[in-house]
């Protein structure tokens, strides 16, 4: 798969605020960050004192890369030209670092060795179980407003993974971008209504089709269930253009698969089948 895409910081930490009994850096607004500087010809290597279980740029000019399939004590920093911005490391036992990066065309020191000391907290709770009062519906709550979050952010960013387009009668349905994330794909998907008549929407449908081979070819469709639907109208008004997530676990297809994104209208005829090659499902952003 592509690297995986660099989210923004305000991402996590606002998915974070909601819970600050979570966080245990209490005296953070008083802490002076570190700078740690970068350039486009070089990688700066950060070892951390545990594996890191995300990374997170606060600008698009500095990319922070990690193995995100087997997690490792170390990740890469390159910047672009550009104004000054932020890196925010949170380890797998919970640790969280911060750091402020800039770019610098010459660099003096390329690797830095991250002491447990340098953590501005954990966002994990170190109190005695009789108060802790986290539940399932909490963890539910925390998820739904992560999705909700990211999908916001993704909706934002001008990234592409291609022209994947089909056209019906004036109705435009396309994926935009397709990103991994946290054991998840997420579909940046949009429906432009170029038609006189709004597009009431029957079902909108991820599914896997295999062509079973033989004499008598036929094909066999598995939906794919999403966990989450973010911006999904029931109506999408004349000359509008609607965008939206869907999130589903994480998957990939053979090439004698392929993805079909199914859009139905509701008392209509208008409805598009749009194709998706495999080559873009195992290989998202």
């Amino acid at each position: 798969m592509k690297k995986h895409i660099i989210i923004s910081a305000l991402i996590i930490m606002s998915a974070i605020a909601p819970r600050l009994c979570w966080a245990q850096a209490t005296t953070q607004t008083n802490t002076v960050l570190d700078t740690i500087y970068a350039n486009d010809t070089k990688n700066v290597a950060l070892f951390f004192p545990e594996p890191i279980r995300q990374g997170i740029t606060g600008s698009d000019n500095f990319v922070f890369t990690y193995n995100r399939e087997k997690e490792q004590y170390f990740g890469l920093l390159q910047a672009k030209p550009g104004k000054e911005s932020n890196l925010l490391v949170v380890n797998r036992n919970g640790s969280i670092f911060s750091y402020i990066v800039r770019y610098k065309k010459q660099l003096s020191q390329l690797n830095y060795f991250i002491p447990l000391s340098n953590s501005i907290g954990n966002e994990k709770p170190l109190v005695s179980d009789s108060i802790q009062t986290a539940t399932v519906k909490d963890s539910i709550d925390n998820r739904t407003y992560y999705y909700h979050k990211f999908c916001s952010y993704l909706l934002n960013r001008n990234q592409r993974i291609g022209r994947i387009k089909k056209r019906n009668d004036g109705i435009i349905l396309s994926i935009e971008n397709i990103v991994f994330d946290k054991e998840e794909l997420y579909f940046v998907i949009q429906i432009e209504n170029k038609s006189t008549l709004d597009y009431d929407l029957n079902f909108l449908n991820l599914s896997i089709e295999t062509r079973q081979k033989g004499k008598r070819k036929s094909l066999q469709k598995l939906i794919q269930e999403p966990v989450y639907k973010y911006n999904l109208l029931s109506r999408i008004a004349e000359g509008k253009v609607v965008r939206l997530v869907y999130i589903v676990p994480k998957f990939s297809i053979s090439n004698d698969r392929r993805l079909v994104v199914e859009l139905n209208e509701k008392n209509g005829e208008r409805e598009l089948k749009l194709k998706v090659s495999h080559k873009y499902i195992n290989n998202p952003n």
